[in-house]
């Protein structure tokens, strides 16, 4: 008896470690059990929903189809007015806008049933603190650009000056300005610096007024020399006939007397302008040449005369 009792005891531990490793069994039983069970609901709720999700799709395909038509429309309507241009983008870019969101709700709708637009109004109402800090930038671009887009200060083909960029309008979009810089490079300004900064629009006007400087000499009457460029100012092709040029003296310089040429230009786009530059340089030289009116060099004078160079030169052959 004793000994069996012993022999029980002996039993005992690995009795215990027995019923536990079937209760530990148990329990990942259930809890797989548990994880099936969901798994299963998650999906047969995912296979009820796949109608649903079909239908929401192709609405929002409808309306997306929408919006294409009516950017079309737009254009059709309101693109044969040439000075209204960034006001039918506005139309164009905002209306598909709201006709794609619509969509987007009326999707969401129809795909989760539990959704409604109230409780995104609720929800972009709590966080609208935080989204204005995070989104402080995009929303100031946004506004410049419809108000850019509005106002009209310039338009696509515009060339424009903004800091430290010169080129030719490409795209003008709700956030940023795209353009061209005349060395082909493509730059990118936020609409908020376009908006609040100052900014040049070389082509606003139909005319543009060029100018640069030339020298004559001292020796030359400067009369004649006005009379000469003012001729060749007339005859150059690239200089506008709608307005006079003018040739004014404006310094006398170390070794020049300075006139400045000035004319206008009807196509003020930089090619013009660089070509018309090029045209009336090359034909007031020739034209001042030809009537030998010189164009000098810096001079300098040296005057050995002078009482403290002699004062210097007699030390000098004292000395030696």
């Amino acid at each position: 008896m004793f000994e069996l009792i012993l022999s029980f005891i002996d039993y005992l531990p690995a009795y215990v470690s027995m019923v536990s490793q079937a209760d530990m069994l148990g329990d990942k039983v259930n809890e797989y059990q548990t994880i099936m069970t969901s798994a299963n609901h998650l999906l047969q709720q995912m296979i009820s929903r796949i109608p649903y999700l079909i239908v929401a799709s192709l609405v929002f395909v409808i309306f997306w189809v929408l919006s294409i038509f009516f950017k079309k429309a737009v254009t059709i309507i309101l693109g044969s007015r040439k000075h209204h241009q960034n006001l039918v983008t506005v139309f164009r870019r905002v209306g598909s806008a709201l006709i794609l969101f619509l969509g987007f709700m009326v999707a969401m709708i129809i795909a989760v049933p539990s959704f409604t637009p109230g409780k995104l109004i609720g929800a972009l109402g709590i966080g609208s603190v935080a989204i204005g800090f995070a989104f402080k930038d995009i929303f100031q671009n946004l506004l410049s650009g419809i108000l850019l887009l509005l106002s009209e200060p310039f338009r696509i083909g515009d060339q424009i000056i903004s800091g430290n960029f010169e080129g030719t309008v490409e795209d003008i979009q709700i956030r940023a300005t795209t353009i061209r810089t005349y060395d082909g490079r493509k730059v990118v300004i936020p609409n908020s610096q376009l908006y609040t900064s100052t900014m040049t629009v070389n082509t606003a006007y139909s005319q543009r007024r060029l100018e640069f400087d030339v020298g004559i000499g001292y020796e030359n009457n400067i009369i004649d020399a006005q009379r000469v460029i003012l001729s060749v100012l007339k005859a150059a092709p690239t200089v506008s006939k709608l307005a006079e040029p003018s040739v004014i003296a404006t310094a006398l310089a170390d070794s020049s007397v300075v006139l400045r040429v000035r004319w206008f230009i009807d196509d003020g786009t930089q090619t013009n302008r660089v070509a018309s530059i090029n045209e009336v340089i090359i034909l007031v030289k020739e034209a001042l040449e030809k009537a030998n009116i010189s164009i000098p060099f810096p001079i300098t004078t040296l005057d050995t005369n002078h009482p403290l160079l002699v004062k210097i030169e007699n030390s000098s052959d004292i000395k030696n």
